[in-house]
């Protein structure tokens, strides 16, 4: 299977129906109009695509299909990946499609980019977006995202970070000098700018768990 040309889906043609849901076949998983699932790609050594399902269908001959909003991975845009991207980020695009539903090989769940951050555990069902993608032109929405650390990079929730408690910014732990052994035993960090203010004060709840979260917990790395 491969992507096609951008196209909005084409409305209910004579002899077909909607369907409510779909079974992938060989299992009980059962597919829903919003459900995000893994289709099979045409290159067998390729990772399966992604996609968000808007409306399923059969024909007269009760072969279903699904019209389909693909998610791009990072490698997939215009401009490819970057440091910033994380492993399992998605771009929502505003490539549609029709599709067999016998493509389908699996379900997953597209998190916020927030409640990704949150997950204790990411499992291999578990992806997240926090941009949308233009397939023609390469334009995100939003444009801008909030940048940290000496390196002013957006947030890559794959990677450990440190807040200082002083100016509230995080910081790789590469960027100010320490390995992510070092790091993980920390109490408390202030960062060097902040190192000499005298009204800096020491919090005794340990670090935010990531910029995109405000719960005040211990500083990790998500784990995958």
């Amino acid at each position: 299977m491969a992507k096609t040309r951008p196209g909005v889906a084409s409305k209910i043609k004579p002899g077909r129906k909607e369907l409510d849901s779909y079974t992938i076949k060989g299992t009980n998983k059962v597919v829903r109009v919003g459900d995000c699932v893994l289709m099979r790609p045409s290159d067998a050594g390729k990772p399966p695509y992604v996609a968000r399902v808007e409306k399923i269908e059969a024909d007269a001959r009760n072969n279903v299909k699904v019209h389909c909003r693909w998610y791009y991975r990072p490698e997939e845009s215009l401009g490819g990946r970057r440091q910033f991207h994380g492993a399992k980020e998605l771009f929502l695009s505003d490539h549609f499609d029709v599709q067999s539903a016998h493509t389908i090989e699996g379900k997953c769940i597209v998190h916020t980019f927030k409640n990704y951050t949150r997950l204790e555990n990411v499992g291999a069902e578990d992806y997240y977006c926090r941009f949308e993608y233009k397939a023609a032109t390469g334009a995100f929405t939003p444009d801008r995202v909030a940048v940290y650390c000496k390196c002013e990079m957006p947030y890559n929730p794959d990677d450990l970070m440190v807040q200082c408690e002083g100016c509230k910014d995080w910081y790789h732990p590469a960027c100010v000098g320490m390995t992510i052994e070092e790091a993980k035993k920390l109490d408390h960090f202030v960062c060097a700018e902040c190192s000499s203010d005298d009204d800096v004060k020491k919090s005794q709840n340990g670090f935010n768990s990531s910029p995109a979260d405000d719960v005040k917990v211990e500083t990790k790395r998500r784990k995958r």
